[in-house]
């Protein structure tokens, strides 16, 4: 450290010190605050977008309720194009496809579904999938169905896997097939899948011999 005997050594080292190092200070000070501003204005503009998402979705579900068809379409094309980038437009296609099936239109609900199911928020990609495959199978596109369901990825599932493997049981029973469709059946009850009719459709499936036996 050094040591300066009189003012004038240290206001010419203060000078030296300023014409070497000023500038650099002065930048970082401006990068500092506008790095500081712009966090704070981005966190802003984003609570506001949620708070713009949120109002416009609630619109939605009013508009569903009411089965008012126009305003469904014009807030559900709003929510995906002016807040894609919140959850509140991905629960919006939901709500959409769901209206869609109300109102007898399938093949725009499996539509909407699809592009939900490809979304890469898991939650709502699996739930898309699972009403996805339901439609198939009301549509009778039994192995579609199936096939739908092997290409999900396990890794990205596993918090729907029992209704995964209750769905494949009910596919599996749709083609006739009730070995596969029990054993589907019978993954899922072990997994304690709480679902109210997974007993009786077992039960539907077991012969009456084994049936007696239980009793």
């Amino acid at each position: 450290m050094e040591i300066y005997e009189t003012e004038e050594e240290q206001l010419e080292a203060l000078k030296r010190w300023w014409k070497n190092n000023g500038t650099a200070s002065i930048v970082g000070f401006v990068l500092g605050i506008a790095i500081i501003l712009g966090n704070n204005y981005w966190q802003a503009y984003q609570k506001e977008q949620l708070e713009l998402a949120s109002d416009l979705y609630v619109e939605l579900s009013k508009a569903v309720a009411a089965n008012n068809k126009d305003n469904v379409e014009k807030l559900a094309s709003r929510l995906q194009t002016e807040f894609a980038s919140t959850h509140y437009s991905a629960y919006g296609e939901l709500m959409l496809a769901k209206f869609k099936v109300s109102q007898g239109d399938k093949t725009a609900a499996k539509t909407i579904l699809e592009h939900a199911a490809s979304l890469p928020d898991k939650e709502i990609s699996n739930i898309a999938t699972l009403r996805l495959v339901r439609l198939m199978m009301a549509d009778k596109e039994f192995e579609q169905g199936l096939k739908r369901v092997n290409n999900v990825d396990p890794a990205n599932s596993s918090h729907f896997a029992n209704e995964y493997d209750e769905l494949v049981g009910d596919l599996y029973n749709a083609l006739n097939r009730p070995d596969q469709a029990r054993t589907s059946y019978l993954k899922a009850l072990q997994n304690n899948h709480q679902s109210p009719l997974l007993q009786t459709k077992i039960d539907d499936l077991t012969p009456p011999e084994k049936t007696g036996a239980k009793k």
